[in-house]
């Protein structure tokens, strides 16, 4: 298929608190502001929202439903959430292509508002995406371990990381493509993964990032953290069945702002990176606002 600069698609969806439940225990991500309506009114979102990785679920859906279509391939994605995606509210996810790169990938903006409301922006970034069969060379985000910096706040000190492993089945690829409705045949089909060049089906690149959803917003920084801003890139594929070890590291502490940033890397057991990515996160509704203690690595 040819594609050009300007072409655009769309769709709509409600997300509802069951959805947001359902994505916490495939993730593991039960951070009380999606999942504790109590606990996310106190908040400065006054209600449960979506978890970042089930909104870019949407787009992953988008990219292999209408632009590029099936077995799109998102190689890199930046994103940012300025307002929280409640319960109940219709939302339009957009696509527009914005370049076609000469090694056939495209650049596509990603906007995710308010379907009644544009201006209500609830996720915004860019993506560069692959087509079925082109696989491009993605490198890896720069070292910036020597740009640390911060004074420690709220039981948190630069250079403080944490690691989690998980082995994703076939059943928990079974219930993203049930929740999420995102059925990218290179997630599903065998045969169509290997003939675009896989061992076998690979794990949705929103799942992988749940990982990082996880540790996030139930580790480090902690329950409450919420996802601002986040860059992701993901340079191989990674299997059902193989262990995986996702880290994250704090490297910069903005205290006047309540802002972390952090390192998040994701191998597989033979020590291939599958997913590498930053994040700007807000500590503003941590559920316990004090001293990490001996769980966690010291940088």
């Amino acid at each position: 298929m040819i594609f050009n600069v300007g072409d655009k698609a769309s769709f709509r969806r409600v997300l509802t608190q069951s959805e947001f439940n359902r994505f916490a225990e495939l993730s593991g991500d039960d951070n009380p502001i999606h999942c504790d309506p109590a606990f996310a009114a106190k908040s400065h979102f006054g209600g449960t929202v979506s978890h970042g990785m089930l909104l870019d679920s949407l787009l992953c859906k988008a990219f292999a439903e209408l632009i590029p279509g099936p077995g799109a391939k998102q190689l890199e994605q930046e994103l940012m959430f300025p307002n929280g995606t409640y319960t109940g509210e219709e939302i339009f996810i957009s696509l527009n292509v914005n370049k076609v790169n000469p090694d056939g990938t495209l650049e596509i903006g990603t906007t995710i508002c308010k379907a009644s409301d544009p201006a209500n922006i609830k996720c915004q970034g860019k993506a560069r995406v692959a087509p079925l069969g082109v696989h491009p060379k993605v490198d890896t985000l720069p070292d910036v371990s020597g740009e640390h910096g911060g004074d420690p706040f709220y039981g948190l000190a630069v250079g403080m990381f944490t690691e989690s492993k998980r082995t994703f089945t076939a059943a928990d690829l079974k219930e993203y493509c049930d929740l999420t409705g995102d059925r990218n045949p290179i997630w599903c089909h065998s045969e169509i993964a290997r003939h675009d060049g896989y061992q076998d089906i690979i794990v949705p690149w929103p799942l992988l990032a749940g990982m990082f959803s996880d540790m996030l917003g139930t580790q480090l920084p902690g329950r409450g953290t919420g996802w601002m801003k986040q860059k992701l890139i993901y340079p191989d594929a990674a299997y059902p069945g193989e262990e995986l070890t996702a880290r994250v590291e704090i490297t910069r502490l903005r205290a006047d702002k309540e802002l972390v940033n952090l390192r998040s890397t994701i191998r597989a057991a033979d020590g291939r990176l599958v997913c590498d990515g930053e994040s700007l996160v807000l500590v503003r509704n941590l559920e316990n606002k004090g001293d990490k203690g001996p769980n966690f690595g010291r940088g």
